[in-house]
């Protein structure tokens, strides 16, 4: 089998060292090693590439979700390296999407609902009384999005497209659940999924088709570093240390991270001896 040699960025979450003021940091902590990952086993998955549209268009989105302008930069300048690498070496290509029917008339979408057959019934809800109600309008309105913000985030959410940088093209698969992904990587005998999206510790790791979603079904998910950005807050945003500490989830609990040039020299290198 075909595998492609890159350094991989893993965390040595041992040993705590209890004659340290602080144990942990004993950790061996991040470290780098060159590992093989199987070319058929493994794919990239885009995950809620969205065009959010702009700050002019949308101004209370772009409010409550200040990482937007950080996602359009990735969508400008690593994505169009990163998947044009990809999709010339023949490296298998996944979309994950959510929100709105922008993605339905794609080919892609129609191969992932016919593997996936019909979908496993909802989790049971607990029905919302008014007490649970009022709880729920009080965090929309003060913690997210924002009651002057409201308007703006549901009419982006209304015209969700794919980004240029991120469209898929031919029959790509493109799934709205991990039941669909699931029977994308079954189909196609992919084990390993490496995302890139938005954002990292947020949809990458909890909405459906993602990591804690897919490695509970069997799958290693790992992360390409420039390839991603991370919800930040008031506290975090300036040095983006929600992202560095999503990085290390990733590289404790999923799978490796790897950098995007690594990345794409070994699938140029591959693509050659291959």
């Amino acid at each position: 089998m075909t595998t492609i040699k890159l350094p991989a960025h893993y965390y040595q979450q041992f040993d705590a060292d209890f004659r340290l003021d602080v144990p942990a940091e004993g950790y061996g902590g991040w470290k780098t090693a060159e590992i093989e990952i199987a070319w058929k086993r493994t794919a990239v998955v885009v995950m809620h590439a969205w065009d959010a549209g702009t700050r002019e268009e949308y101004p209370g989105w772009h409010r409550a979700v200040e990482y937007l302008p950080r996602a359009s930069d990735i969508c400008r300048t690593v994505f169009p390296p990163l998947l044009s690498a990809v999709r010339a070496s023949g490296f298998k290509l996944f979309h994950v999407v959510g929100g709105g029917d922008y993605y339905k008339s794609y080919p892609g979408y129609q191969k992932a609902v016919e593997l996936a057959g019909p979908p496993p019934p909802p989790l049971e809800r607990m029905e919302a009384d008014e007490s649970l109600k009022r709880l729920q309008q009080f965090r929309a309105e003060n913690v997210f999005v924002g009651k002057h913000n409201a308007e703006d985030v549901k009419r982006g959410l209304q015209n969700l497209d794919f980004p240029p940088e991120a469209t898929p093209q031919g029959d790509e698969g493109i799934a709205e659940n991990g039941h669909q992904l699931f029977a994308l990587c079954k189909h196609a005998g992919v084990n390993h999924l490496i995302y890139a999206g938005f954002a990292i510790n947020w949809c990458l790791l909890l909405s459906p088709g993602g990591m804690a979603d897919m490695s509970q079904r069997g799958l290693m998910c790992s992360a390409l570093r420039q390839a991603v950005t991370a919800v930040e807050n008031k506290e975090t945003a300036r040095r983006e240390l929600c992202k560095e500490i999503a990085l290390w989830r990733v590289a404790l609990a999923f799978g490796f991270v790897f950098d995007v040039d690594d990345f794409i020299t070994a699938l140029r290198a591959t693509k050659v001896a291959r």
